[in-house]
C-alpha cells in the first residue's frame, strides 16, 4: 500500500487506480473509507473480500454533488431533497429506491441504495476528478474499529496486498460514521444515529423523524448488533466501577471522572459529544494495544446529543 498526499498529482493517480478497479482508502469527514468504483461490480467485490464483509451487507455510494442523485436513485421524495439540500456535503446518508442500473453487489441485493456527498475536501476533489460514484465503507476489517487516520488504515491492512493506496487527508473531523435516514417509506426514519441528530433533522423536515428499531427498514451499514469493536473485550460501566482498581483493565473515562490509579491504562475524553466522537476511535485503538484484558468505558449520558456515541459503544460491547 502506498501513501498518497492530497496533491493534484496524487489525486490523479488515485483516480487512475480506481479506474483500473483497485481499492483506494480515502479520508472523509466521518471515517476513512475503502473506496472502489461503484459502477464496477468486480471492483466492489474486492471491498467485500478485503474487509471480510458479508455479501448481503450493503455499501454506501459517495457522490460528487447533489445533481448525481438521479444517477443512482429511482425515486427521490421531497424529504430526501430537503435533507440533501440542508446537509450535503456532510455526514448524512440517504436510503432511497435504487435505479435498475445499480448492481445488486452494491445494495446487498436490496431494492434500495445508500447515498451521500461527503464533506471532506479531499474526498470531494477525488470524486469530482473521478466523475463517478465511489462505494466506500470504513477502511477496516469488518466489525472492527473504524479508522480516523491514514496510519489506522495502514495498520489495519499492513499484512495484505488488497489495498493499493491510502490518501492521507489528516485526522477525520467528525470521527464516527454518518447518520443514515431511510426515505423509502411513508415515514422518514433514522436507521443509524450520527452527529446530525434528530433535532437538526426535524428542523429541516418540519416533523420529528422516527427512530427505527433494529428489525425495521432496509439493511444498512453499521446496524448489526456487534460492530465497531476492539479485539479486547469492551464493557460499558458506570463511574462507580472505577472505585475498584483493576490492573488488568484499561479505562476510557469522561474528563470529569478522576483517575484513582491502579488500572492498566487510563484515558479521558472530553465531556462534549462532538469532541468525544472525534477522538473516540483513536482512543479505542490505543487502549486495544495496551495489553489489557478488558476495556472499561464510562457510559455516556443518555441524551439525544450522545445518541451516535452510545450506539457505537453499545454495539462494540456486544
Amino acid at each position: 500500500m502506498i501513501r498518497l498526499s492530497a496533491s493534484d498529482e496524487d489525486l490523479a493517480h488515485a483516480a487512475e487506480l480506481l479506474e483500473r478497479g483497485e481499492l483506494v482508502a480515502l479520508p472523509t469527514e466521518t471515517v476513512y473509507g475503502l473506496a472502489a468504483d461503484a459502477t464496477n461490480p468486480q471492483a466492489v467485490r474486492r471491498i467485500f473480500a478485503a474487509k471480510g464483509r458479508p455479501a448481503d451487507h450493503p455499501l454506501i455510494v459517495h457522490l460528487p454533488d447533489i445533481a448525481s442523485l438521479s444517477d443512482w436513485a429511482g425515486d427521490i421524495p421531497d424529504d430526501a431533497r430537503r435533507l440533501a439540500a440542508a446537509f450535503w456535503p456532510g455526514p448524512l446518508t440517504l436510503i432511497l429506491k435504487k435505479k435498475v442500473s445499480v448492481d445488486d453487489i452494491v445494495t446487498g441485493g436490496q431494492g434500495t441504495v445508500g447515498l451521500r456527498v461527503p464533506g471532506h475536501p479531499v474526498a470531494l476533489k477525488l470524486l469530482q476528478r473521478f466523475g463517478k460514484g465511489i462505494a466506500a465503507p470504513s477502511a477496516n476489517r469488518f466489525g472492527h474499529i473504524s479508522p480516523t487516520t491514514a496510519d489506522h488504515v495502514i495498520n489495519e491492512f499492513e499484512d495484505a496486498d488488497t489495498v493499493a493506496a491510502v490518501i492521507d487527508g489528516g485526522p477525520c473531523e467528525v470521527g464516527v460514521e454518518s447518520t443514515i435516514v431511510d426515505c423509502t417509506g411513508p415515514v422518514t426514519r433514522i436507521l443509524r444515529p450520527g452527529m446530525i441528530g434528530v433535532e437538526r433533522l426535524a428542523m429541516v423536515l418540519g416533523t420529528r423523524p422516527e427512530i427505527a428499531t433494529e428489525q425495521e427498514g432496509p439493511r444498512a451499514s453499521g446496524r448489526l448488533a456487534s460492530h465497531y469493536a476492539p479485539n479486547t473485550r469492551l464493557e460499558l460501566v458506570d463511574p462507580e466501577s472505577f472505585n475498584r482498581p483493576d490492573p488488568q483493565a484499561a479505562v476510557l473515562a469522561l474528563a470529569s471522572t478522576r483517575d484513582p490509579g491502579g488500572f492498566k491504562a487510563w484515558k479521558t475524553l472530553p465531556g462534549d459529544p462532538v469532541a468525544y466522537a472525534r477522538e473516540l476511535y483513536a482512543a479505542l485503538r490505543e487502549l486495544d494495544e495496551c495489553g489489557a484484558e478488558r476495556i472499561l468505558v464510562q457510559r455516556p449520558p443518555a441524551t439525544t446529543l450522545w445518541a451516535a456515541v452510545r450506539d457505537r459503544l453499545e454495539r462494540a460491547s456486544k
